[in-house]
């Protein structure tokens, strides 16, 4: 099925698919931009936090030239931050910092300096090294870190170090230009993002990049196995990452071994259907996607209490012998929301209604003093704070 009935039978406005085999790359452009016009080989979409692999890049670049030490902590360059992070807890996001910290530090060339200065400040209650928990957060610190080894702002350092000497034309490094850097927000084609990793096929200094870091990742319905630095890590030995950016999404597969890679970029927020499928053709893909047992067993008390995170308290509960997760907003950033969800396995459970992506997966992680769960953790971790009822 060519890119164009895809789109259609997903009802996505516009996408790029791109393949890398045997060192060449071929790509295809379907539907319409957010502007209205024709979607083309050059066209630039935001690829989200896809933006973490560039990052990671560069921090092994510095890694390389004896700058930048992983394992040293990370405030012997940045003060401020508790001396247990290092900079391979950033990579591997498990710095125990929250995802969802947003300062009003403005949209100048200081916005990574001013943001890590709040970050730094800020209560953060889950030590380094606890747990895997997914963090933009982190990695807008490592872009502060590449600022300040290298003495330039990081999309200079970007456009400096890996746009030019690629010869990359479509790659915008500076949208949005806030403090998203680091973690989210360029722009590029489908056939430049495979140029890029490319580069990371043939450098051998790169592979490290790819080698497991955390080795179980909980559950959260996404497929992925482990961590890498800065890469997700897929069944049969396959690396990726995905991103997420105002309404669209950016998809990347790629299997070192024998040097095949697919980039899928769109302009809608539902296109998760169309990316598996374009796997499942190219590369064979065998992910199955989560779904609700018929007969699921039963909500453990273990499990159930209040989490929190920086935007809500999540409260899993057993309600006229149904199980849900109530969402409370600790800021005017989050949305009052229920989830009904089942048991799913022996440590988590999954949403009765399935989103755009599929079917949601919540993770029961770590034991406290009292055989309670530790961590509700989709993705990113929310800390226990209450008993169970």
């Amino acid at each position: 099925m060519g890119l164009g009935e895809l789109i259609a039978k997903y009802d996505v406005p516009g996408a790029q698919v791109a393949v890398l085999t045997g060192g060449e790359i071929r790509d295809e452009a379907a539907g319409v931009s957010s502007t209205g016009g024709q979607v083309t080989s050059d066209s630039a979409f935001r690829v989200g936090s896809i933006t973490k692999i560039w990052t990671a890049t560069l921090v092994q670049r510095l890694v390389d030239e004896g700058r930048l030490d992983l394992d040293r902590p990370v405030c012997r360059y940045l003060p401020g931050f508790t001396p247990s992070l290092t900079a391979r807890h950033l990579l591997t996001h498990m710095g125990g910092l929250d995802s969802n910290h947003f300062f009003g530090i403005g949209r100048g060339d200081d916005a990574l300096e001013k943001y890590a200065g709040a970050l730094a400040a800020a209560e953060h209650p889950i030590p380094p090294g606890t747990v895997f928990s997914y963090s933009n957060s982190g990695f807008v610190v490592l872009g502060r870190l590449v600022e300040v080894l290298s003495g330039k702002p990081f999309h200079d350092v970007l456009r400096e170090r890996l746009v030019e000497p690629m010869g990359l034309r479509t790659v915008a490094t500076e949208v949005g230009h806030g403090t998203a850097p680091g973690a989210s927000d360029f722009a590029m084609s489908a056939r430049e993002l495979l140029r890029f990793v490319r580069l990371h096929l043939d450098d051998p200094k790169l592979a490290v990049l790819r080698e497991t870091q955390v080795e179980a990742v909980p559950d959260f319905g996404s497929g992925v196995l482990g961590w890498g630095l800065g890469w997700m890590l897929y069944l049969d030995g396959v690396v990726g990452h995905i991103g997420v950016a105002k309404g669209r999404k950016a998809f990347l597969r790629v299997v070192p071994d024998s040097g095949t890679a697919v980039a899928v970029l769109t302009n809608s927020a539902d296109s998760e259907l169309l990316a598996r499928e374009v796997f499942t053709e190219v590369l064979k893909s065998s992910e199955t996607p989560p779904s609700p047992a018929t007969q699921p067993g039963a909500i453990a008390d273990w499990m159930c209490g209040t989490y929190r995170n920086q935007l809500y308290d999540i409260t899993l509960a057993t309600e006229d012998e149904r199980a849900v997760l109530v969402y409370r907003p600790r800021t005017e950033l989050g949305r009052a929301k229920r989830v009904e969800v089942v048991r799913h396995g022996d440590s988590s459970v999954i949403g009765v209604t399935p989103t755009s992506d599929g079917y949601q997966v919540f993770s029961l992680v770590g034991e406290d003093e009292s055989g309670r769960a530790r961590f509700l953790h989709n993705g990113s971790a929310a800390y226990r704070i209450t008993p169970p009822r």
